[in-house]
């Protein structure tokens, strides 16, 4: 576990010496209408180089993709119609992945399979029914309250700021990348000139070129006492930011508001300090299973088991040097 969050919360064991609560964010994704401002607001605040040619995807109406080194926030693109939404208040109910699945099955096939030869003849009229509904939801890194990329970093370029978020220090890291695959999320990232993965052809020097880079929660706005650039933009409100207890119950309040009006597919995550990485900063609310939206349903954060694989490591250690031993005396015979 991170040895900056104690009982106290990542924000008070920080060594600061602060007096203020942890901050974080509360993403509803109920209201996100996909406008991808915080997208935009992101990228300029943080000067980030583009990432991809901006055309839309073949399986989404999206045109990132995912979070990386470029991208530190994302807006997800789900269509549903009324079937996957009745089956998203069911308890027990099947998941799907993230994409954008087809309209709906056609007669003879399989959802998600599309016509041999020409489609310009495709009936792609929307389905009649009651309800329709596109799931939108702007995805960031979690900042969470065990962090496996800030246990695992040689160099002490990650480091937890007093507001309780997760930091990376661009003139302390080395790309070792060793916090890449620590990460349960998936977010964190080295920043490559395409040469790595290509996705761009980029004008000029790109900045910070192989060290890993993440959402900062705008650490150099908190500290002017201004909130990060994407929940100060957003249209909707979608997007909230402040204490992080008090977005937990405003949180737990809003689930609460949904399940009274009909739609129990609503529900929280993150926002559990007892999950695999003691909760995150970045708590969702969500009106399907997390898996939907590409998140991990169990998070776990890899030093988790670092005792047990020390435990395991020593055990196995002492029964080599008891066989060595062992040898060594029986060959004296």
């Amino acid at each position: 576990m991170s040895l900056l969050a104690g009982s106290a919360g990542p924000a008070a064991s920080s060594g600061w010496g602060h007096d203020h609560a942890r901050k974080g964010f509360f993403t509803d994704t109920s209201i996100c209408i996909g406008c991808k401002a915080c997208e935009v607001a992101c990228k300029e605040w943080n000067r980030n180089p583009v990432d991809g040619n901006l055309e839309i995807l073949g399986s989404s109406y999206d045109n990132t993709g995912a979070l990386g080194a470029n991208t530190w926030r994302h807006v997800a693109f789900v269509e549903q119609g009324q079937d996957r939404i009745e089956e998203a208040r069911e308890s027990g109910r099947k998941l799907v992945g993230l994409g954008m699945p087809t309209i709906g099955p056609k007669p003879g096939h399989r959802r998600g399979d599309l016509p041999e030869g020409d489609l310009g003849g495709v009936d792609t009229t929307p389905p009649d029914t009651p309800e329709f509904r596109w799931l939108m939801s702007s995805d960031v890194c979690k900042h969470c309250t065990n962090a496996g990329c800030l246990d695992v970093c040689p160099t002490g370029a990650i480091f937890r700021s007093e507001f309780g978020s997760v930091v990376v220090q661009d003139d302390v890291c080395n790309g070792c990348g060793t916090c890449v695959g620590a990460c349960p999320f998936g977010v964190i990232e080295r920043r490559d000139d395409g040469t790595v993965s290509p996705r761009v052809e980029h004008d000029g020097e790109v900045p910070g070129m192989g060290t890993a880079k993440k959402c900062t929660l705008c650490y150099d706005r908190l500290v002017d006492g201004e909130q990060p650039a994407c929940s100060a933009t957003c249209p909707t409100t979608s997007i909230k930011f402040g204490d992080h207890d008090d977005l937990v119950g405003d949180a737990q309040e809003r689930v609460r508001e949904l399940h009274e009006r009909g739609m129990t597919e609503a529900r929280l995550y993150g926002a559990n300090p007892k999950d695999g990485v003691g909760g995150i900063g970045s708590v969702f609310l969500l009106l399907d299973e997390p898996e939907v939206y590409g998140l991990p349903p169990d998070p776990q954060v890899s030093t988790k088991f670092l005792p047990q694989m020390y435990l395991r490591a020593g055990v196995a250690a002492a029964g080599m040097i008891a066989a060595t031993a062992l040898a060594f005396m029986g060959g004296k015979r």
